[in-house]
């Protein structure tokens, strides 16, 4: 599925989404939240305790100075040089490095691993995780936790689904998201390595709107 993408097409549309996340950015605090409703569901318990984690997507690296603030060792890596660049100067004092590279080119050449690797609505979201998970499960040391957050598949609506930006209107940029059912996103980890794997779906605060898809696994232990 790999050869439908086009990079530059998804860095320009990434770049373009950067510029209008950011009009808000100097003036926000830290925060992590899996869902996109503010306050509702889990926060960053689900990744265990680590003591070094790396977001894949990170966008505007809110959640990864949250981390950071509790002595976590950061890190995040995004498609967009304007996120990256923006993300940096905005967190980078309180410890948090960023990285401006393709997800699967960047865990492939890495050597490093940590505790947990999360994406929230981000790399996880918009790569084949055919590819994607056995790189993350490669990055992750034993007992390490993925966990990543995305809108639940629309019914009979599986697999790759192709996104123009938003308007359907202009230059024609694009990219690929994955939807899958939970049991599928469970077969998807178990296929990678996991040895524990669970996708559920959180129900939105207001009935009848849309929930979050939250998945997550876990590599073996030693011993």
């Amino acid at each position: 599925m790999a050869a439908l993408h086009n990079i530059d097409h998804e860095r320009e549309l990434w770049d373009t989404f950067a510029k209008s996340a950011w009009k808000d950015m100097p003036d926000a605090e830290p925060v992590f939240c899996w869902t996109q409703y503010a306050g509702h569901g889990p926060g960053p318990e689900l990744l265990g305790n680590p003591e070094s984690v790396l977001e894949i997507g990170c966008g505007t690296g809110r959640a990864l100075a949250h981390l950071a603030q509790k002595g976590v060792k950061a890190s995040g890596i995004d498609l967009s040089p304007v996120m990256v660049k923006a993300a940096a100067e905005r967190w980078g004092p309180l410890g948090v490095q960023f990285v401006c590279a393709e997800v699967l080119d960047f865990l492939a050449a890495s050597t490093e691993t940590c505790d947990a690797i999360y994406s929230n609505f981000g790399a996880a979201w918009f790569t084949d995780p055919e590819r994607l998970f056995p790189l993350v499960a490669a990055r992750l040391n034993p007992g390490g936790v993925f966990a990543f957050s995305q809108p639940p598949a629309i019914p009979g609506a599986y697999g790759p689904q192709g996104m123009y930006k938003g308007g359907f209107a202009g230059k024609a940029m694009y990219t690929y998201r994955y939807s899958y059912e939970p049991s599928t996103w469970e077969e998807l980890l178990r296929s990678a390595g996991f040895d524990h794997a669970e996708a559920q779906e959180i129900d939105a605060p207001e009935s009848g709107h849309i929930g979050t898809l939250l998945v997550r696994g876990g590599r073996p232990k030693l011993g």
